[in-house]
Protein backbone atom coordinates (compact mmCIF):
# COMPACT_ATOMS: atom_id res chain seq x y z
CA UNK A 1 0.00 0.00 0.00
CA UNK A 2 2.66 2.27 0.91
CA UNK A 3 4.40 1.15 -2.54
CA UNK A 4 1.60 2.57 -4.24
CA UNK A 5 1.63 5.69 -2.31
CA UNK A 6 5.08 6.43 -3.26
CA UNK A 7 4.48 6.17 -6.84
CA UNK A 8 1.10 8.03 -7.26
CA UNK A 9 3.02 11.19 -5.07
CA UNK A 10 5.51 10.97 -7.91
CA UNK A 11 3.42 10.86 -10.92
CA UNK A 12 1.47 13.77 -9.29
CA UNK A 13 5.41 15.58 -7.98
CA UNK A 14 6.07 14.92 -11.87
CA UNK A 15 2.76 16.07 -13.18
CA UNK A 16 3.23 19.04 -11.14
CA UNK A 17 6.52 20.24 -11.95
CA UNK A 18 5.66 20.19 -15.83
CA UNK A 19 4.38 23.15 -17.55
CA UNK A 20 4.09 22.00 -20.86
CA UNK A 21 3.68 17.78 -21.76
CA UNK A 22 4.22 16.73 -25.62
CA UNK A 23 3.01 13.77 -26.64
CA UNK A 24 3.75 11.94 -30.30
CA UNK A 25 3.96 15.65 -32.08
CA UNK A 26 4.55 14.93 -35.63
CA UNK A 27 4.80 18.20 -38.26
CA UNK A 28 4.67 17.15 -41.83
CA UNK A 29 4.93 20.05 -45.09
CA UNK A 30 2.89 17.93 -47.52
CA UNK A 31 4.21 14.06 -46.72
CA UNK A 32 7.80 15.66 -45.68
CA UNK A 33 8.29 15.23 -41.94
CA UNK A 34 9.90 18.37 -39.99
CA UNK A 35 9.07 16.96 -36.86
CA UNK A 36 9.22 13.56 -36.11
CA UNK A 37 7.31 12.02 -32.45
CA UNK A 38 8.57 14.20 -30.22
CA UNK A 39 7.68 13.52 -26.97
CA UNK A 40 8.58 15.93 -23.95
CA UNK A 41 8.26 17.35 -20.69
CA UNK A 42 9.20 21.07 -19.89
CA UNK A 43 9.47 21.47 -16.13
CA UNK A 44 8.07 24.70 -14.84
CA UNK A 45 10.19 27.80 -13.85
CA UNK A 46 13.26 26.71 -15.01
CA UNK A 47 15.09 27.50 -18.59
CA UNK A 48 14.53 25.04 -21.03
CA UNK A 49 17.02 24.87 -23.82
CA UNK A 50 16.63 23.42 -27.56
CA UNK A 51 19.92 22.69 -28.59
CA UNK A 52 21.08 21.78 -32.38
CA UNK A 53 22.17 22.34 -35.80
CA UNK A 54 20.36 24.69 -38.12
CA UNK A 55 17.10 22.83 -39.74
CA UNK A 56 16.80 20.54 -37.07
CA UNK A 57 13.29 21.37 -36.25
CA UNK A 58 14.17 23.86 -33.02
CA UNK A 59 11.90 26.37 -34.33
CA UNK A 60 9.39 24.41 -36.08
CA UNK A 61 8.38 22.64 -32.26
CA UNK A 62 8.94 26.04 -30.84
CA UNK A 63 6.30 27.48 -32.88
CA UNK A 64 3.97 24.30 -32.24
CA UNK A 65 3.82 25.70 -28.59
CA UNK A 66 1.88 28.90 -29.40
CA UNK A 67 -0.19 27.28 -32.37
CA UNK A 68 1.81 29.90 -34.92
CA UNK A 69 2.42 26.77 -37.48
CA UNK A 70 -1.29 27.55 -38.28
CA UNK A 71 -0.50 30.24 -40.55
CA UNK A 72 1.13 27.81 -42.69
CA UNK A 73 -1.65 26.37 -44.40
CA UNK A 74 0.87 23.70 -46.02
CA UNK A 75 1.77 22.09 -42.42
CA UNK A 76 -0.24 19.61 -41.01
CA UNK A 77 0.41 18.64 -37.48
CA UNK A 78 -0.75 15.63 -35.45
CA UNK A 79 -0.64 14.78 -31.46
CA UNK A 80 -0.97 16.26 -28.74
CA UNK A 81 0.63 19.45 -27.07
CA UNK A 82 -0.73 19.94 -23.09
CA UNK A 83 0.19 23.06 -21.43
CA UNK A 84 -1.31 23.82 -18.12
CA UNK A 85 -3.18 19.96 -18.54
CA UNK A 86 -5.16 21.95 -21.82
CA UNK A 87 -4.66 19.81 -25.07
CA UNK A 88 -4.20 22.95 -26.97
CA UNK A 89 -4.12 21.18 -30.26
CA UNK A 90 -7.68 19.76 -29.77
CA UNK A 91 -9.49 23.00 -30.85
CA UNK A 92 -9.21 26.07 -32.78
CA UNK A 93 -11.37 28.10 -30.86
CA UNK A 94 -9.41 30.89 -28.31
CA UNK A 95 -6.39 30.28 -30.10
CA UNK A 96 -5.68 34.29 -28.44
CA UNK A 97 -6.14 33.15 -25.15
CA UNK A 98 -3.67 30.14 -25.71
CA UNK A 99 -1.15 32.63 -27.44
CA UNK A 100 -1.16 34.87 -24.44
CA UNK A 101 0.44 32.60 -22.34
CA UNK A 102 3.08 32.76 -24.39
CA UNK A 103 5.71 36.10 -25.13
CA UNK A 104 7.42 35.12 -27.87
CA UNK A 105 10.64 36.66 -28.79
CA UNK A 106 12.24 36.51 -32.12
CA UNK A 107 15.57 36.14 -33.65
CA UNK A 108 15.60 39.55 -34.93
CA UNK A 109 13.48 42.39 -32.23
CA UNK A 110 10.06 44.15 -34.18
CA UNK A 111 8.92 47.29 -31.89
CA UNK A 112 5.70 48.18 -33.32
CA UNK A 113 6.22 51.51 -35.04
CA UNK A 114 5.56 54.01 -32.05
CA UNK A 115 6.82 55.23 -28.92
CA UNK A 116 8.90 53.35 -26.03
CA UNK A 117 5.97 53.64 -23.89
CA UNK A 118 3.54 52.91 -26.32
CA UNK A 119 5.21 49.87 -27.33
CA UNK A 120 4.12 49.01 -23.58
CA UNK A 121 0.77 50.62 -23.00
CA UNK A 122 -0.76 49.11 -26.08
CA UNK A 123 -0.85 45.20 -24.92
CA UNK A 124 -2.51 46.75 -22.24
CA UNK A 125 -4.67 48.81 -23.16
CA UNK A 126 -6.01 45.66 -25.57
CA UNK A 127 -6.46 43.47 -22.51
CA UNK A 128 -8.35 46.09 -20.63
CA UNK A 129 -5.99 48.26 -18.69
CA UNK A 130 -7.81 51.79 -19.32
CA UNK A 131 -6.44 53.87 -15.95
CA UNK A 132 -3.86 55.97 -17.51
CA UNK A 133 -2.22 55.86 -13.94
CA UNK A 134 -2.08 52.59 -13.88
CA UNK A 135 -1.09 52.03 -16.96
CA UNK A 136 2.43 54.31 -16.32
CA UNK A 137 2.93 52.01 -13.52
CA UNK A 138 2.63 48.68 -15.26
CA UNK A 139 4.85 50.50 -18.40
CA UNK A 140 7.80 51.32 -15.62
CA UNK A 141 7.61 47.61 -14.19
CA UNK A 142 7.97 45.45 -17.44
CA UNK A 143 10.32 48.45 -18.39
CA UNK A 144 12.19 47.61 -15.33
CA UNK A 145 12.12 43.97 -15.41
CA UNK A 146 14.03 43.51 -18.77
CA UNK A 147 16.52 46.59 -17.36
CA UNK A 148 15.65 48.92 -19.82
CA UNK A 149 13.68 51.86 -17.25
CA UNK A 150 16.98 53.95 -16.23
CA UNK A 151 17.89 53.50 -20.29
CA UNK A 152 14.98 54.94 -21.51
CA UNK A 153 12.52 57.15 -18.42
CA UNK A 154 13.45 60.40 -20.24
CA UNK A 155 12.23 59.59 -23.61
CA UNK A 156 9.92 57.62 -23.24
CA UNK A 157 7.35 59.11 -25.91
CA UNK A 158 10.16 58.89 -29.04
CA UNK A 159 9.74 56.06 -31.23
CA UNK A 160 11.48 53.29 -30.97
CA UNK A 161 13.12 52.51 -33.41
CA UNK A 162 15.57 55.08 -32.49
CA UNK A 163 16.83 52.51 -29.87
CA UNK A 164 19.44 49.99 -30.42
CA UNK A 165 19.04 47.11 -31.73
CA UNK A 166 20.05 45.80 -28.09
CA UNK A 167 17.61 47.96 -26.15
CA UNK A 168 14.81 47.24 -29.13
CA UNK A 169 15.16 43.14 -27.86
CA UNK A 170 14.63 44.06 -24.54
CA UNK A 171 11.73 46.36 -25.29
CA UNK A 172 10.06 43.61 -27.40
CA UNK A 173 10.97 41.40 -24.10
CA UNK A 174 9.26 43.96 -21.57
CA UNK A 175 5.96 44.05 -24.64
CA UNK A 176 5.56 40.35 -23.97
CA UNK A 177 5.64 40.41 -20.52
CA UNK A 178 2.93 43.06 -20.62
CA UNK A 179 0.15 41.09 -21.70
CA UNK A 180 0.79 38.36 -18.72
CA UNK A 181 2.11 35.29 -20.24
CA UNK A 182 3.43 32.33 -18.49
CA UNK A 183 6.12 30.93 -20.53
CA UNK A 184 8.61 33.38 -22.61
CA UNK A 185 9.27 31.27 -26.17
CA UNK A 186 12.94 32.79 -27.22
CA UNK A 187 13.83 32.00 -30.58
CA UNK A 188 17.71 33.11 -31.18
CA UNK A 189 17.28 35.82 -29.24
CA UNK A 190 20.74 36.82 -29.31
CA UNK A 191 21.49 36.08 -32.78
CA UNK A 192 21.48 39.72 -34.21
CA UNK A 193 23.07 41.20 -31.10
CA UNK A 194 26.03 42.22 -30.33
CA UNK A 195 28.17 40.54 -27.13
CA UNK A 196 26.97 43.02 -24.38
CA UNK A 197 23.84 42.83 -25.10
CA UNK A 198 23.57 39.38 -25.50
CA UNK A 199 24.80 39.28 -22.14
CA UNK A 200 22.41 41.63 -20.63
CA UNK A 201 19.46 39.06 -22.39
CA UNK A 202 21.10 36.30 -20.96
CA UNK A 203 21.52 37.77 -17.54
CA UNK A 204 17.38 38.80 -17.86
CA UNK A 205 16.33 35.43 -18.33
CA UNK A 206 18.00 34.21 -15.48
CA UNK A 207 15.93 36.62 -13.08
CA UNK A 208 12.79 35.84 -15.36
CA UNK A 209 12.64 32.19 -14.46
CA UNK A 210 11.65 32.74 -11.12
CA UNK A 211 8.38 34.26 -12.42
CA UNK A 212 8.27 32.68 -15.99
CA UNK A 213 8.86 29.60 -17.72
CA UNK A 214 11.58 30.32 -20.22
CA UNK A 215 11.74 28.04 -23.91
CA UNK A 216 15.55 28.79 -25.60
CA UNK A 217 15.96 27.92 -28.81
CA UNK A 218 19.81 28.22 -30.06
CA UNK A 219 22.50 26.50 -31.28
CA UNK A 220 25.25 28.62 -29.61
CA UNK A 221 26.69 25.87 -27.30
CA UNK A 222 28.09 27.83 -24.55
CA UNK A 223 24.79 30.00 -24.31
CA UNK A 224 23.11 26.56 -23.53
CA UNK A 225 25.79 25.45 -21.21
CA UNK A 226 25.71 29.28 -19.48
CA UNK A 227 21.61 29.45 -18.79
CA UNK A 228 20.09 26.15 -19.72
CA UNK A 229 18.10 23.66 -16.40
CA UNK A 230 17.28 22.05 -18.72
CA UNK A 231 18.36 20.63 -22.49
CA UNK A 232 16.63 19.58 -25.14
CA UNK A 233 19.34 18.11 -28.30
CA UNK A 234 17.21 18.04 -31.64
CA UNK A 235 18.60 16.25 -34.71
CA UNK A 236 17.15 15.92 -38.51
CA UNK A 237 13.58 16.55 -36.68
CA UNK A 238 14.06 14.28 -33.64
CA UNK A 239 14.59 14.66 -29.72
CA UNK A 240 17.85 12.67 -29.74
CA UNK A 241 18.70 13.60 -26.20
CA UNK A 242 17.00 15.13 -23.42
CA UNK A 243 18.06 16.28 -19.41
CA UNK A 244 20.12 17.83 -17.02
CA UNK A 245 22.96 20.16 -18.35
CA UNK A 246 25.07 18.70 -16.50
CA UNK A 247 24.29 14.74 -17.78
CA UNK A 248 24.32 15.60 -21.63
CA UNK A 249 27.48 18.10 -21.73
CA UNK A 250 29.17 15.69 -19.77
CA UNK A 251 28.29 12.38 -20.22
CA UNK A 252 26.06 12.58 -23.67
CA UNK A 253 24.63 8.96 -24.96
CA UNK A 254 24.83 9.30 -28.40
CA UNK A 255 27.86 9.50 -30.79
CA UNK A 256 25.53 12.80 -32.61
CA UNK A 257 25.61 14.80 -29.45
CA UNK A 258 29.19 14.00 -28.77
CA UNK A 259 30.28 15.14 -31.82
CA UNK A 260 28.48 18.33 -31.88
CA UNK A 261 30.18 19.30 -28.20
CA UNK A 262 33.30 18.17 -29.52
CA UNK A 263 33.07 20.66 -32.48
CA UNK A 264 31.47 23.06 -29.91
CA UNK A 265 28.98 24.92 -32.19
Amino acid sequence: MHYKEEILDTVVSLKTDSIISIRNLNVYIGSQPLLKNINLEIPRNKITVILGPSGCGKTTLLKSLNRLTDLQHNLKTTGEIFIDEEDILLSKDELTRKRQKMGLLSQRPFPLPMSIYKNISFGLKIHGLANKKNIDTKVEKYLREVGLWEEVKDRLHTSASRLSIGQQQRLCLARGLAVGPEIILADEPTSALDPISSRKIEEKFIELKNDYTVILVTHILRQAKHLADHVIFMYDGKVVEQGSPNKLFNDPETEILKAYIEVGH
